[in-house]
């Protein structure tokens, strides 16, 4: 039912397709009917670029994200925070999911900005750190679990992260997004970095200059 078009010069307009809609309406007869000509079309209008820059992340939220994981990690994730190696990184995606578990539409207008959590399999911005998503997928099955058995700490632990990142982005500071771009492609191997074109190497080779050119890659 989506489409892509090009919209104003170096952007792209995602819109849903009339003739989609007309056609949803003959084979599924069922559904309410929708009057076209006042139907108001939901889009995204996306960069036409493929790569994360800085522009495409707001950075006072951003740094409240990684601030609220630097203030409540030692209370509300002392157990994961002992996890070797990628403890803090994982409290620091997080922050990043809680948000989106907890946000208002409002805050999403800069969804570059939660690639940063995970990355991306095709290295941007960063090769997945799977030992990150790995333990980011066992605590929030873990507060899921309990959460149905009326135990709703770890749920709580959740929402004070994003809570707590929402007050301190009004204040908080940091790196330029490309420094923290280009240290997470520093340390891809030792989070466990993997991609389409396979695991990070221990020394690092991505440029952070622009996209990337895929012909000169081996994986």
């Amino acid at each position: 039912m989506r489409s892509v078009s090009y919209g104003r010069p170096g952007r792209l307009l995602l819109h849903v397709d009339r003739l989609s809609i007309l056609n949803t309406r003959e084979t599924q007869p069922h559904l309410p009917h929708v009057d076209l000509p006042h139907l108001d079309l939901p889009h995204l209008d996306l960069p036409g670029h493929h790569h994360v820059r800085a522009c495409d992340v707001d950075a006072r939220r951003l740094y409240g994200n990684l601030a609220a994981a630097a203030n409540r990690g030692p209370t509300d994730f002392t157990d994961l925070l002992l996890t070797p190696g990628v403890g803090a990184r994982t409290v620091r995606a997080l922050a990043m999911v809680a948000e989106i578990v907890h946000g208002a539409p409002y805050r999403f207008t800069d969804p570059a900005r939660f690639s940063l959590a995970h990355g991306g399999k095709d290295r941007h911005p960063f090769p997945v750190p799977l030992r990150v998503y790995d333990e980011t997928t066992r605590v929030l099955k873990s507060a899921l679990s309990n959460a149905r058995l009326g135990r709703e700490e770890e749920l709580g632990a959740l929402k004070r992260l994003d809570e707590q990142a929402r007050l301190l982005e009004h204040h908080a500071s940091g790196p330029p997004v490309e420094e923290l771009i280009a240290d997470e492609r520093e340390r891809s191997h030792s989070y466990g970095g993997r991609s389409v074109f396979g695991w990070a190497p221990k020394e690092s080779r991505y440029s952070n200059d622009g996209p990337q050119d895929f012909s000169r890659l081996t994986g």
